[in-house]
């Protein structure tokens, strides 16, 4: 079992900057953990604890059943894949690829067999002779991620790993990296800002906010059923629609079921139906400002009754829309989100 508890872990810095407030988390053995949320909110220190760069100011971080707080980052039986590769630049792929088996003392036969066959299921075969220098941004993170199967680690750590390349790139090594991850069933923890590629690939999603975890749980529980403001704008691309309805209700607004008193109302853009006819739910009326055509669907923005709150609507395919022109939206009670204005806590 590699399994990875968090119990109430800290960080904080000289001058008393509390980086991570109290963490506790639980990764099952072979599973795949992402931590997302905005710059700052505490997910790649919290991965550096883990993984003994940066030291725990409270709480405990248990490895396989052993607690890791005092052990070095050596001795954890960890890899860590780093955002900028990390590549020796002098050393050939093979050697980068090598460096630390050798440093192990790994048997010469080992080794080889080890580096073949992870540049064989990496496809970097052809590279292994190159300097680092000679490869594509994703060829080089295949190697740095090589460098990390070799070791057969307990646990993978990934640091925003595909921040450095191109859109289309980035979907290709996503689609790698949760295809090699379920081959070898390595307990892995991986940093990003991106909840796309958080959605993609996390068993366990894990959303973090000013140095706290806000919700986990997979990744279309959190969608579906969001327990904060926090959560609902930030998972789904586009976010969630959040109005502030005070309790006598909004012009351009019709929400014939709702709790009491004043409300954060959350819904997604494609849970709203142009002209459609949902008496139970919500019917709202908005002013276009704007239309993005994306291909096989179209992003219409406007304000409520005109002057209200922006909002988003999505629609299939070409739209003809245009800016100026008034629609009328509905979506079904039971796609609505109620939340807290005060606590920006989910209600019901």
């Amino acid at each position: 079992m590699s399994d990875v508890r968090l119990d109430a872990v800290r960080k904080v810095y000289a001058g008393g900057v509390e980086a991570v407030k109290g963490v506790s988390l639980k990764i099952a053995d072979g599973q795949f953990c992402v931590l997302v949320g905005p710059s700052g909110c505490g997910k790649s220190t919290l991965l550096r604890m883990v993984a003994g760069l940066e030291t725990i100011s409270g709480g405990t971080c248990a490895i396989d059943g052993r607690v890791v707080n005092e052990i070095e980052p050596a001795e954890r039986d960890i890899a860590m894949v780093f955002q900028n590769y990390a590549l020796y630049p002098h050393m050939s792929v093979y050697d980068n690829m090598a460096y630390g088996l050798r440093n192990r003392g790994t048997p010469r036969d080992e080794i080889d067999a080890r580096v073949k066959e992870a540049a064989r299921i990496l496809e970097v075969e052809p590279f292994l002779q190159r300097k680092p220098k000679a490869l594509s941004g994703g060829q080089r993170q295949r190697v740095a991620m090589g460098r990390a199967i070799v070791r057969k680690p307990k646990v993978f750590l990934f640091d925003e790993p595909l921040s450095n390349l191109d859109a289309k790139l980035r979907i290709q090594m996503r689609v790698e990296i949760r295809k090699l991850q379920r081959a070898l069933k390595t307990t892995s923890i991986y940093v990003t800002h991106d909840q796309l590629e958080a959605m993609t690939l996390a068993d366990q999603l894990v959303v973090m906010n000013k140095g706290q975890v806000e919700q986990t749980g997979a990744p279309l529980e959190l969608y579906e059923n969001p327990q904060t403001i926090f959560v609902a704008g930030f998972i789904g691309a586009p976010p969630m629609n959040l109005i502030t309805v005070p309790d006598g209700g909004m012009p351009g607004l019709t929400l014939p079921q709702r709790p009491a008193g004043p409300v954060v109302l959350g819904v997604r853009p494609e849970h709203l139906q142009e002209d459609g006819s949902e008496p139970s739910g919500l019917a709202i009326d908005i002013v276009v400002s704007a239309v993005e055509a994306v291909g096989a669907e179209t992003y219409l923005y406007g304000a409520l009754n005109g002057d209200g709150p922006e909002l988003i609507v999505r629609v299939p395919g070409r739209a003809a829309h245009a800016p100026g022109q008034r629609l009328k939206a509905t979506a079904a009670a039971a796609q609505l989100h109620f939340f807290n204005p005060e606590t920006g806590r989910r209600i019901g």
